[in-house]
This record gives C-alpha cells, structure tokens and sequence, in this order.
C-alpha cells in the first residue's frame, strides 16, 4: 500500500509539479509522456487496492485472497515492464513532441508578440529556464525570465529533452524499485499460501 501510494505521488507531481506542467497547460501537450505518467498513478492505485486486499487475506488466513493477491501482482509486474518498455522506446517520440510544442509557441509569438501568446511562451521560459533555441538572434526581443543569463542562456530545446530525460529516469527508478518490491510481495504471499495450506492439512 505505502509503496502504491508513493507512486501515485511520484506520478501526480510529475504531472502538476515539475517543469514539464507547463505544457499541459495549453491545448497542445505531449500527450505520449502523460499518458505514460496516467499509467503510473493508476499502476499506484491498483497497488494500493491490492495490499488492502493482500492484508486482508494475510489476516483472515484465506488461501484464496493470497492467490487472488499474487495473481494480482503478477498483472502489475507485467504491466511495469511493459510500460518501461514503452517509456524506453517513445522516450524519442515524447522528446519530438514536445519540442514542436515549443517551436509552435516560439513561431506564434514571432508573429504576434503581444496577448496570450506571449504569456504562453514566458511560461515555458520560466519552467525550464531558458530562453530561445540557441542563438542570439533568436533570443533577441523574446520575453525571458529575470536573472537569466544572456547569451549563455540554454537552448530550449535541449533544456526540453533534459528534462524529459531527467523524468523519465525518476520514472524508471521508481519502476524499478516497485517492481522490486513486487517480486518481494509475490514470493512471501506464495510461502504464506503454502504455509497455511500445510497447516490446515495437518490439522
């Protein structure tokens, strides 16, 4: 249960907390690394139904709840390895994604540099700590955050695959720790089931 609910906390500040919110707050979104942090928070609360579940059976001694519990876990494990096979394989895809994303605001702006737009592309100015992609050229009259360096600002568009490599890394970590625990989890349900199974025969 604890380890379910600290991937769903994992998984929710990622989405609301970290520098890559900024981009779900337009219509346009990296939909591939959310989607891949919805699978996360849900895998959490699946975990956590399941250890209430496994508690229970632990408790009650009921050979049934056990099996239910380690099959249970069994589907989670699948389903975390599965999704860290995606997250390896799009992480290329989610970087793109969001750099067009980027390219867009930066585009929008350039040809009207007042209103909405401006806030939209300050935003992400301020979230990953950049400014422009690269150049002087291109950082010339763009709204920057304060205290920035200039030119030695990032380019936005490396700052932007740094940090979806940075998360997805947090991502794998917790994964894999999970995972971990998972395979914990299913070996002392198997051990309690058969030790109860031994027990009743005895009797």
């Amino acid at each position: 249960q604890l380890a379910g609910l600290a991937v769903i906390a994992c998984g929710l500040w990622l989405r609301f907390g970290g520098p890559m919110a900024e981009f779900a707050t337009d219509k346009k979104s990296p939909e591939l690394f959310f989607m891949g942090l919805y699978v996360l928070v849900g895998a959490g609360a699946i975990m956590s139904a399941v250890g209430f579940f496994g508690c229970c059976g632990a408790a009650r001694e009921s050979q049934c709840l056990i099996g239910t519990f380690f099959a249970c876990l069994l589907v989670i494990f699948a389903g975390e390895v599965t999704a860290g096979v995606f997250a390896f394989i799009g992480k290329k895809v989610a970087i793109l994604e969001a750099q067009k994303i980027y390219n867009d605001a930066y585009e929008d702006y350039m040809k009207n540099p007042v209103g909405k737009v401006n806030s939209t592309i300050y935003r992400y100015h301020v979230a990953l700590q950049c400014c422009g992609k690269g150049s002087v050229e291109q950082q010339a009259g763009l709204p920057c955050p304060e205290n920035i360096q200039l030119p030695k600002a990032s380019n936005c568009l490396v700052e932007i695959q740094n940090v979806i490599d940075t998360n997805l890394h947090l991502v794998g970590i917790v994964g894999i720790a999970i995972a971990s625990i998972t395979i914990f989890g299913m070996i002392f349900s198997m051990v309690l089931c058969c030790t109860i199974r031994n027990m009743r025969e005895m009797i």
